[in-house]
């Protein structure tokens, strides 16, 4: 399947990206992944052939390493993926999550002059019109973007993020021999499908793409300044909408002091213990009430400046939770801190799906994380640790998190980064409470139980109301012979057995009754023979009814205790 998927794809626009791919995978040791692919069957056919050999020096690395290197050298892309990827400890075991987190963001700047023309189409105008000054050198340079200072005619501080010229076209085709990637994968492997690889190709494509557009980062920044419009302490830049586009953004320069710069945190007197209590409070909120957050927030992307305030940049990569996964994120975290072992496993098996595990097992491994984490400050706990802990037991049980948790993951192991380095004895335990209070008090607020009430009550009138379209609907299956009924063979015949246990009880009871009613016609004639005063077949009949009554209770009885007996 997988030879004939590529020799389709020999005729499509993505060959050339396809070849550089496999012979980056051929160089760094991985030419058994190209063949089971059918990759170099198919490269060859169209004439690229690939004569790469092995690399002595590359082979002889370890695999993650060299997945890792080779991450690197396939472009921006995969290295996104890589920094995806070393989130999943559900899916990865140490040593090569280990190798993914050394995946850096980072690419040689592009020369200012490649890049004029570029951001003249989109400004407008020419930079030096638009801008009193723009410097040229970049401040940083990244896979997908680079920025710039700039100073406006007004006198205002910017900065000037432009997308790299021509990084579209290879993001989509990287994007579309993933999805197809992710279909061989299930289709060659059906045991993989327990990870999702479709849906999380899917989620890393939407994230992608949203990062590709730096309108859309703009956007995510005013999204989230409007939910901390109420909070001073947490600073979002300004967006200049005028020359914003797809390409190019400008946001208003911070001036503070970068989060890793620790040094100059002292010597501007802010106070550590409040700063980092302040970026938990912010990025807690974001996750929990919000359900949108910054899905980034290392020590680079945040500025610390007077009266202990917390600015946020580069809203490029953001999560979103829907009320449902808030919901059990809370509930897990709930769990954790209560020491609430049966709540933690019911989240943990609602992301996991449909697959049959030992429960009791699975409560005892979590009731030694809940014991080794509970209580302890941050000085002493590492949250990525005890996510590692979490992910490697749904990896032990052969389970695997929904796509759409990475990038939480990926946030709170940051958040607990940026925690330590300010305060070694900040207490997440303590920040985390009056979050989860809130969340599970707001659950039987009478507005959202009024919602919930009115939301039940329309899907009840949208099926009374779809209810003759659906019946018409299916009536013209039935007479087109499409309509399909699926029996459970198993719990017809259990039925079966309940059915005829029941027919069996109810002529027993039939019996007894005509017992009574005979017993009863021959107590009143006086012929016949006589025991203690009694007609005999009268006193037999009602003897033998009782016996059998009796019977019927106890076999009414333990059908009780027993179901399926």
């Amino acid at each position: 399947m997988a030879s004939v998927f590529w020799e389709t794809l020999s005729a499509v626009r993505d060959l050339g990206r396809l070849h550089d791919i496999a012979s980056i995978l051929i160089r760094y040791g991985f030419s058994d992944i190209v063949r089971r692919l059918g990759m170099a069957n198919a490269l060859e056919r169209t004439g690229k052939v690939l004569h790469w050999k092995e690399a002595g020096e590359l082979a002889r690395l370890e695999p993650p390493a060299r997945a890792r290197r080779a991450l690197e050298e396939m472009g921006p892309t995969f290295v996104k993926l890589g920094q995806i990827l070393a989130t999943r400890m559900d899916l990865f075991p140490p040593e090569w999550i280990a190798e993914f987190e050394k995946l850096q963001d980072q690419a040689p700047s592009v020369p200012f002059d490649q890049i004029r023309k570029q951001l003249h189409e989109d400004l407008g105008a020419s930079p030096e019109e638009v801008f009193a000054e723009l410097v040229p050198e970049p401040l940083a340079a990244a896979s997908i973007a680079q920025v710039h200072r700039a100073r406006l005619h007004d006198g205002n501080e910017v900065i000037v993020k432009v997308r790299r010229p021509g990084i579209r076209p290879i993001v989509e085709a990287d994007l579309r021999l993933l999805q197809r990637l992710a279909k061989i994968v299930v289709a060659e492997s059906p045991e993989m499908s327990r990870f999702r690889p479709q849906e999380v190709v899917r989620q890393f494509s939407l994230s992608l793409r949203r990062e590709l557009d730096l309108a859309a980062e703009c956007r995510n920044a005013e999204r989230i300044a409007r939910n901390f419009s109420e909070h001073p302490e947490v600073v979002i830049p300004m967006v200049h909408w005028t020359w914003t586009g797809e390409r190019v953004n400008v946001q208003g320069a911070i001036i503070g002091i970068p989060g890793r710069d620790l040094e100059g945190v002292a010597q501007a007197g802010l106070n550590r213990k409040i700063l980092a209590q302040r970026g938990a409070q912010a990025v807690l909120k974001m996750i929990l009430e919000d359900g949108f957050f910054h899905a980034d927030p290392h020590q680079g992307n945040i500025f610390y400046l007077p009266e202990n305030r917390i600015a946020f940049i580069d809203f490029g990569m953001v999560g979103r939770l829907s009320s449902d996964r808030r919901s059990q994120v809370v509930d897990l975290l709930h769990g954790l801190v209560g020491r609430d072992t049966d709540r933690v496993a019911e989240v943990l098996l609602d992301w996991a799906g449909d697959a049959e595990i030992d429960m009791d097992s699975l409560k005892l491994e979590i009731d030694g994380i809940i014991d080794q984490y509970h209580g302890v400050p941050l000085k002493k706990l590492n949250i990525s640790t005890m996510l590692t802990d979490l992910t490697t037991l749904l990896r032990d049980y052969q389970l695997a998190l929904p796509p759409d948790l990475t990038l939480l993951t990926k946030s709170l192991i940051s958040l607990e980064g940026m925690g330590r380095q300010l305060d070694p004895e900040f207490d997440m335990v303590t920040e985390f409470s009056p979050f989860l209070h809130r969340a599970l008090l707001g659950r039987y607020a009478p507005d959202v139980l009024a919602r919930k009430g009115w939301q039940a009550v329309a899907s009840g009138l949208d099926i009374l109301t779809g209810l003759p379209q659906d019946l018409r609907q299916l009536l013209r299956s039935a007479r087109s012979g499409r309509l399909q009924v699926n029996v459970d063979v198993t719990r017809l015949q259990r039925f079966g057995s309940q059915l005829d246990r029941a027919a069996s009880r109810l002529t027993m009871g039939v019996v007894i009754a005509a017992l009574i009613i005979g017993s009863s016609i021959v107590m009143s004639v006086e012929r016949g023979p006589v025991l203690l005063g009694l007609p005999l077949f009268g006193l037999l009949g009602f003897i033998g009814a009782t016996i059998a009554g009796i019977w019927l209770l106890i076999s009414i009885r333990r059908s009780g205790r027993n179901p399926g007996g």
